[in-house]
């Protein structure tokens, strides 16, 4: 946890362990948040700040990046494009007019669930990106295939199926190899 008013940590010290049984840390500074929320490794950063800043959020972008735990950040008010600014950085709940214990863990966990279905979406478009690509490349294996061998379409693609089975390697990775081939060759 991220705030720097000693007894306002207290409180929500207090407040996050009648929510739950967590092990919590700390941390008093802004400065050099990233550094310090790094070498703790934690599953969920809470941070309670009256008036973000635009530095609050770069350093907090740098500390989740890239994306890898859920954030809740509490405020007590938000400049304009604030709330944006905070999303793009990572923030996976942005609560302003600050923290209230009874919100505490409803909040956590609409933060680490949207965190989960977030991190699934880039992760499906990731493969999906991945599968286009490797598709492109099939594509262009088969066309050269195609024009060296005067073979059709499905010729040239069980031709690459064949000599990927034979290698024990992906049909992707044969026409990655082929495609390179090819253009070294030219």
């Amino acid at each position: 946890m991220v705030e720097k008013d000693r007894d306002r940590a207290l409180l929500i010290v207090d407040s996050l362990r009648e929510a739950g049984d967590y092990d919590i840390h700390v941390i008093g500074e802004q400065t050099g948040l990233a550094r310090r929320i790094s070498e703790r490794d934690p599953d969920i950063v809470l941070i309670d700040i009256a008036n973000p800043s635009r530095d609050t959020l770069e350093e907090l972008t740098l500390a989740s990046s890239p994306l890898d735990r859920p954030v809740a950040m509490f405020v007590d008010r938000s400049e304009a494009g604030l709330t944006k600014a905070a999303i793009e950085a990572g923030v996976s709940a942005y609560v302003v007019d600050g923290l209230r214990a009874e919100r505490l863990k409803p909040v956590i966990d609409a933060a680490v669930t949207r965190f989960h279905v977030f991190r699934q979406m880039r992760t499906e478009l990731a493969t999906t990106r991945r599968a286009l690509e490797e598709r492109k490349v099939i594509d262009r294996a088969k066309g050269l295939l195609m024009k060296a061998r005067g073979i059709d379409e499905g010729e040239a693609y069980a031709l690459l199926r064949r000599t990927a089975m034979d290698q024990g390697r992906r049909v992707a990775d044969v026409a990655e190899a082929l495609v390179t081939a090819a253009g070294l060759l030219s």
